[in-house]
């Protein structure tokens, strides 16, 4: 087999399109001030790929930049970009919660469940629209155990990665496998008993790698009311909210960098005493 003069692939680090990227402290001195500091998620665009959001809810104050919309037609699924309402009242709670964290991101609901809906095929029009329409980071509190549809979630998991996409993904409730929250190209979060919406953990024993807030839980709920509430699906907004801060501050981060982020902020991961230079220690 000849080898081409150049190998496939190796262009990207031909000396005149090589890219110079921001270096990041070592991780172990990564503070929240270096991750975020009063970032709000200014600018970022953020799916919730769920029901819907209700926009005149107390808690979202008309923050929707954008909405579209899958539902079941003939043969192919039929796409709409109108404004919609929450049909269930999960997306509610989710878009809620990742605004509580950052309240200027660009919110955009991505209805995916609900009357005409509910289906894997469906719920995978809504990640190609995230893919390809300049989404940063989507909030995925919904998953499927339907095995036929792995590939097809693996697939598209990996294209997210690969175009800087963050894919913040909830675990299944039960213990059986699902996806996409068990590939290792997204970031997957489970519930913790905590209340400090703030306080998250890491897992040193993947496939779910962060815990957060989701166990009796204030949310956000259809009809302008709240509910106490458990559930992963309300932790994984927690995690989606503080990306957003981070690629805020850090625009050009990549998911394998925001998942070591994460890891450093984590509340039981131990830091070192001596920070990197011009790095405050924690």
């Amino acid at each position: 087999m000849t080898v081409p003069q150049q190998p496939a692939w190796s262009a990207a680090f031909d000396e005149d399109v090589l890219e110079s990227l921001e270096a990041i402290p070592p991780i172990e001195a990564i503070t929240p001030e270096w991750a975020f500091g009063d970032a709000t998620g200014r600018g970022v665009k953020v799916a919730v790929v769920d029901s819907g959001v209700e926009v005149d809810h107390p808690a979202i104050a008309g923050r929707v930049a954008g909405y579209v919309s899958f539902t079941k037609g003939e043969e192919e699924p039929v796409t709409s970009t109108d404004p919609h309402d929450d049909a269930l009242g999960h997306g509610t709670a989710c878009a809620a919660t990742v605004l509580e964290h950052a309240s200027d991101c660009d919110l955009y609901s991505v209805r995916v469940l609900g009357p005409g809906a509910s289906t894997a095929q469906i719920f995978l029009e809504g990640l190609r629209w995230v893919i390809e329409n300049g989404i940063q980071v989507a909030n995925l509190s919904l998953g499927t155990t339907k095995r036929e549809y792995f590939g097809q979630f693996y697939e598209i998991a990996d294209r997210a990665y690969f175009r800087n996409v963050i894919f913040v993904s909830a675990a299944n409730n039960f213990p059986i496998p699902s996806a996409p929250c068990e590939y290792a190209s997204v970031i997957s979060v489970a519930a913790h008993r905590g209340q400090d919406p703030s306080v998250f953990y890491y897992n040193p024993r993947p496939p779910v790698e962060f815990g957060a807030p989701g166990v009796d839980v204030r949310i956000a709920w259809k009809g302008g009311g709240w509910m106490t509430a458990s559930g992963n699906s309300f932790a994984a907004p927690h995690i989606t909210g503080i990306v957003a801060r981070i690629l805020e501050k850090h625009p050009r981060l990549t998911p394998f960098q925001v998942k070591g982020v994460l890891r450093a902020l984590s509340a039981n991961v131990e830091h070192a005493v001596a920070a990197a230079p011009g790095v405050a220690s924690r």
